[in-house]
């Protein structure tokens, strides 16, 4: 037995463990690929057993049914033999106390499987437990290592964005001081000349054009303003 199978026993005691295989939280725990033969076995062998107790559940009342019956029949049969029984009557009653008697002996052998089917139930339900608990302990780890691997990455790209970050604006800085020492000293016309693509002055129209747009929610509330204004007034 593993460690893992140790501390997880010790984890169990004294918990009242549901029936796994009745529990559909527990089916979505696995994908294909992990609900193993020794799962799937398990579980056969659970729920076989749980069918069982459901059976022998039925039959016992049905039995106690039975045997009530007959024992009424048998009262009813008594008073009419009298002293003197008819062969036909002497028949029914011994038919009668053997068909009890086989119901008192399918009684007490369902009661003897009644009593032990609990502790197998328990027993095949805490060993599928302590697979589960193994399988899910391993999913945690791997998610954990793969979710700490991601957090790594996701550092070191935003590490190499601000690096970037700074080095866009140390160009863009660049580029403002020779396109103003350029315009400055050659003028408007020879700049043109270069055929420049960038150019930091309109680069800064379009973004205060693009600041002052009215947004969309805005300027319905712009007659609103007008209007309460007008009111106050």
């Amino acid at each position: 037995m593993s460690r893992s199978d140790e501390v997880f026993k010790e984890a169990l005691v004294g918990k009242k463990i549901p029936i796994l295989t009745l529990d559909n939280k527990w089916h979505k725990l696995f994908t294909q690929s992990e609900f193993t033969p020794e799962l799937k076995g398990l579980e056969k062998n659970l729920n076989d057993l749980l069918k069982r107790q459901a059976k022998l559940n039925t039959e016992t009342k049905e039995l106690r049914k039975l045997k009530k019956r007959l024992m009424d029949e048998v009262v009813i049969l008594a008073d009419e033999m009298g002293e003197h029984p008819t062969k036909k009557q002497d028949k029914e009653m011994a038919d009668h106390k053997r068909l009890i008697e086989e119901c008192n002996e399918k009684m007490d052998a369902y009661e003897e499987e009644m009593v032990e089917l609990p502790r197998q139930i328990s027993q095949l339900n805490n060993q599928l437990m302590l697979i589960t608990m193994d399988v899910c302990y391993r999913k945690l780890q791997q998610n954990t290592k793969e979710l700490s691997e991601i957090e790594e990455w996701i550092s070191g790209i935003r590490r190499e964005l601000k690096k970037k970050v700074v080095r866009k604006q140390e160009k863009e800085a660049v580029i403002n001081r020779l396109y103003a020492y350029m315009h400055d000293i050659f003028g408007a016309e020879v700049i043109e000349l270069f055929d420049m693509q960038y150019d930091p002055e309109e680069k800064y129209r379009k973004k205060e054009t693009a600041a002052q747009a009215v947004s969309p929610e805005k300027q319905d509330k712009e007659p609103e303003k007008a209007e309460q204004a007008g009111k106050t007034e």
